[in-house]
């Protein structure tokens, strides 16, 4: 299995980026889907899940309203629309995928992409 994630680079704040996690050797289908972020110093954070039943997507606070989770199952691929980006979003962002009920808590996803940084410059 591999999660080989992109699009991470420089922005300024007020920018825009995307972020897409290419899967194999898996079907997303069957999986919950969900990009963390890790700012050096700090715990990983889950920013936004899709699960594997649908529904409406989760995202953090910190995030709601300026980031988008999208997947195309299809592709076997998850994407992350992050529009309104601060100086704080600076880390390194992590799709992960996860079969579990608590797919809330980072220990409950099995696989993991290599990380793409994110830099937002002020």
């Amino acid at each position: 299995v591999q999660l080989q994630a992109s699009g991470g680079g420089l922005v300024q704040a007020g920018g825009s980026l995307g972020l897409s996690c290419a899967a194999s050797g898996l079907r997303t289908r069957d999986y919950h889907m969900a990009w963390f972020r890790q700012a050096p110093g700090q715990e990983r954070e889950l920013l936004a899940a899709s699960r594997r039943s649908g529904g409406e997507p989760y995202y953090a606070d910190s995030v709601k309203g300026r980031f988008t989770i999208s997947r195309d199952n299809a592709k076997n691929t998850v994407y992350l629309r992050m529009n309104g980006l601060k100086p704080e979003d600076t880390a390194v962002y992590y799709c992960a995928t996860s079969q579990n009920v608590n797919w809330r808590m980072a220990v409950y996803y099995k696989y993991w992409g290599q990380g793409t940084q994110v830099t937002v410059s002020s």
